[in-house]
Formats: C-alpha cells, structure tokens, sequence
C-alpha cells in the first residue's frame, strides 16, 4: 500500500512538473512573440503566475526549499525538474508544426548561441541570479497567500520574472525550451548542467541564510 502511495505521489510530481513546463514553454513563445522586450518579460510572468495560482510543479520554484525540507524532498525535486524538461519540449515539439513557428525560431537562435558560447562562470552566476529571483517569487507567494496578498503575489510575480528576463539572466527551464524550439538541446552538455546547479545554489542562498537569522524559516516536516 505504501509503495503504491509513493508511485502515485511521483506520477503527481512529473505531470504537475509537466504542466509547469508547458506553462514556462507559453511564457517563452508570448515573450519571443513581442518586438518590444519590456512586454515580452512582463508577459512572460503568465507562465509562472499560473504555476503558483494552479499549484503545479516547477523546479526553479521548490529547490530553494530543500534544506528546509527532509532528504526524501530531493527526488521531488528531480521528478518535477524530469516533468519540466518534458513540458517544455511538448511545446516545442508542438509549436514547430505551427505557422509561428520560424518567426519565433530565429528569435531564439540568437539568445541559444548567445548562452551557449558563454563562459561557464558566466552561465552559473547569470543563474544563480535567476534563482535567487524564483525563490523570491514563489515565497513571496507563499506569504501573501497566508496573509490575503493577492495584489502582492501578482506584482511580486511579474517583478521577478521582469527582472530576470530583462538582465538575461539564466533559467533552466525556460532555456530547455528554447533549446527544444532551436534543436540545440544536444549542444547544452555543458550548459544546462551549469544552469541548473546555479539555479539550485540561488535558490537555497536565501533560505540558508535566514536560517542563520534570528527569525529563520518555519522548518517543513515533508
């Protein structure tokens, strides 16, 4: 019964990570789709403004939680993070047989070379950025959904997600779907790794900090 439970559990986990990655894939073709970059970002908050409102699963916004969390948390972490990377390239795949599909295309090579000629340095520090403004955003969230925010969590949302795209910084999920829309996703060996372990450190920087604070995180018994 047990194993049961937990089979479940990690099925939830992937297609909730699914849905999320579909949603950063949208966010990533509204944002392609904009000549202007300052609409394009705050458009592109839709994508995680859903994950939060719906409950779905995206990994930028649960690994900043795990040292708060027990060590079983980690292969949530990695089911929704496997989830995300298939979303994403659902939307890919699905959008290359779309009439939008080469306008949007071409806009993304341009960004895919820019990342992944990049330095690796470069790579983890413009995501460890990223991921210190997803946790900020999922928290904030967390917190005004406790206390009734609803203005809050919408601006804080958009706020983070605007600052992100607009500095160019790097998040994993997003760019999964960029390299899926480009076929580059082969050539990111070295990137996506980089990405996501600097997502992983920007997400836990604020969380461990805190708990060295006189008023750190309530600690989570899941």
């Amino acid at each position: 019964m047990e194993n049961t439970s937990t089979v479940r559990k990690i099925i939830s986990q992937f297609f909730l990570g699914v849905l999320a990655g579909m949603m950063i894939g949208i966010g990533g073709c509204v944002s392609l789709s904009c000549d202007n970059r300052y609409i394009g970002a705050l458009l592109f908050s839709l994508g995680l403004f859903a994950i939060i409102q719906f409950g779905f699963g995206l990994f930028t916004g649960k690994v900043g939680y795990i040292p708060l969390r027990k060590p079983r948390y980690l292969s949530e972490c990695l089911f929704t993070l496997l989830g995300n990377a298939f979303g994403t390239f659902l939307d890919a795949f699905l959008l290359n047989f779309t009439r939008i599909s080469p306008a949007i295309r071409e806009k993304a090579m341009a960004s895919v070379e820019a990342k992944l000629n990049d330095t690796i340095p470069s790579m983890f520090i413009l995501a460890v950025f990223c991921g210190m403004l997803m946790f900020l955003a999922v928290d904030n969230a967390r917190i005004s959904r406790a206390e009734g925010g609803h203005i809050e969590k919408t601006v804080g949302t958009m706020l983070c997600i605007m600052v992100f795209i607009i500095c160019g910084f790097n998040h994993c999920i997003a760019d999964m779907f960029y390299l899926f829309l480009t076929n580059r996703i082969a050539d990111a060996y070295v990137y996506l790794p980089a990405v996501i372990i600097g997502n992983s450190v920007g997400g836990m920087i604020i969380p461990l900090i805190k708990m060295l604070t006189d008023k750190p995180f309530e600690r989570s018994d899941s």
